[in-house]
Order: structure tokens, then C-alpha cells, then sequence
């Protein structure tokens, strides 16, 4: 009895501690009191409306925004034709390659920033909005790399071997034959790029500048000046972008088969 009791508690435990901020953010961004507290001071909808009226936060959001989804179609861009050659081909340095290109995740994005700041951005002065999207492109990478690798392995390469006997070329194969195959994995390495992208914040952090900054470290600067719970609201609402794109991604493409 004690052993049936102690598992159940145990997986309670572990769920609890894992979304237990979550829900407190959550419940602090309904508060109605002038600062960010648990309990929350009675209910209100203010502070979530209040989100959508801060100047800062549209701006950043738009940067954001540009830099999720222009990242990751450069990223992708890049990584089909890299992933498509080191599943087809027997290239002589493909594990090297491969584990380059997969730098990005392994390293921490803090090292990966100061890295790119020192040695990169100053000495050849580029902008703050290149910067970013430079950043940010070569942090979705690895994603798209790997999520379509692994949809290429899955697809078995004769039946573009079959569309090259029937007539077809080689780079017609690849549009008509390889690219509808594996079109799930495609949409799912841009999901996962996009998610990974808008929420970034070491990376961002030290490469955001004067009137450029993404929307989780413009979240930052302000909690340095205003302590209100439209912090939490903001927080709730992307959190809750987040965790939507995710389910949609699992119920209408099977995101888990190609990750």
C-alpha cells in the first residue's frame, strides 16, 4: 500500500514543482493590486489589456517576430540542402560538419553571445539588427539540420532513384519527389526554430542594443523599472503562444516523429 501511495505522490510532486511557477505567474497576471504579488489582489483583466498598449512591447514584439521567422526560413534555407548531402552522400567530413553545425546547442548561449560580440560584431562593426538576425539564424541551424536529417533517414532514398529512371533530374527528384516527403519535417523544424528563436534570451542579451531588442529582454529592461503584474501578463501570454504552437505542431503534424 505504502509503495501504490508513493508513486502517485512522487509523479504529483514532480509535476507540481514543474509547473507550479507557471501557474503562479499565470495567477498573478489576473491580480488587481499595483504590484507584482501572490495571492493576487482580487481579479482583474487590466493588466492583460495594459500589454498590448506599451509601445516597447509592440516594438520589441515586431523585432521578435521578424527575427523567428526570418531566421528560420534562412536556417532552413541553409539546412535542407546540408542535411540533404549528408544523408545522400558519403561525404568525407560529414561527422565534422555536422557536430559545427551543432555548436550552437551544445555551447551556452551566454558564451555563444560574448563570443559573438567579441569577436564578431565589434571588430567588423556590423549592426545591432544584423547582428541578431545573424545570431539567431546560426542558433536555429542545428534544429533544422537535425529535425530534417531525420526525416531525410526515414525516407528511403529508392524512391528518388526510381522518379531519376523514370525521366526525371536530379534536382526535379528533389522538388517533386523528396521535398513533399518530407514536408512535415520541414514544418516542424520551423515551428521548433520559431519557438526557439522568439524566446531566446542569453544570445539576444548581449548583442540588443539602443531602440533594438527582442520582446524577452525588452520584458527584462522594463521589470527594471516598473514591477507591475503586466510583467506576469506578458509572461502568461507567451508562454501560453508557446505551449499552442507546440500542440498544434503534435495534433496536425506529428512534431514528436520528427524530432
Amino acid at each position: 500500500m505504502t509503495r501504490q501511495l508513493f508513486i502517485p505522490l512522487t509523479l504529483l510532486l514532480v509535476v507540481g514543482f514543474l509547473i507550479g511557477p507557471f501557474l503562479i505567474i499565470v495567477a498573478a497576471s489576473f491580480s488587481a493590486g499595483d504590484t507584482l504579488a501572490f495571492p493576487p489582489q482580487g481579479f482583474s483583466l487590466k493588466w492583460i489589456a495594459k500589454v498590448f498598449t506599451v509601445e516597447s512591447f509592440r516594438e520589441s514584439f515586431a523585432m521578435s517576430m521578424f527575427l523567428a521567422i526570418g531566421g528560420t526560413f534562412t536556417a532552413l534555407i541553409l539546412g535542407i540542402p546540408a542535411s540533404y548531402a549528408m544523408s545522400r552522400y558519403k561525404l568525407p567530413f560529414a561527422e565534422t560538419v555536422r557536430t559545427i553545425v551543432s555548436a550552437p546547442i551544445i555551447v551556452p548561449g551566454i558564451i555563444v553571445g560574448l563570443a559573438l560580440l567579441r569577436y564578431f560584431v565589434v571588430p567588423f562593426g556590423i549592426g545591432i539588427t544584423l547582428a541578431l538576425f545573424l545570431a539567431h539564424t546560426a542558433l536555429i541551424l542545428p534544429y533544422a539540420v537535425r529535425v530534417v536529417s531525420a526525416s531525410l533517414n526515414n525516407l528511403r532514398s529508392d524512391i528518388e532513384e526510381a522518379a531519376v529512371l523514370l525521366g526525371s533530374s536530379r534536382v526535379g527528384a528533389f522538388f517533386r519527389v523528396v521535398l513533399p516527403n518530407i514536408r512535415g519535417g520541414i514544418l516542424s523544424a520551423f515551428i521548433l526554430g520559431f519557438v526557439t528563436s522568439f524566446n531566446q534570451v542569453p544570445v539576444s542579451l548581449f548583442l540588443s542594443g539602443p531602440g533594438v531588442r527582442t520582446l524577452p529582454i525588452d520584458t527584462l529592461g522594463y521589470m527594471e523599472i516598473v514591477f507591475d503584474p503586466s510583467v506576469a501578463a506578458l509572461s502568461s501570454l507567451l508562454a501560453f503562444l508557446s505551449i499552442g504552437i507546440v500542440f498544434m505542431a503534435e495534433r496536425f503534424l506529428g512534431f514528436s516523429r520528427y524530432v
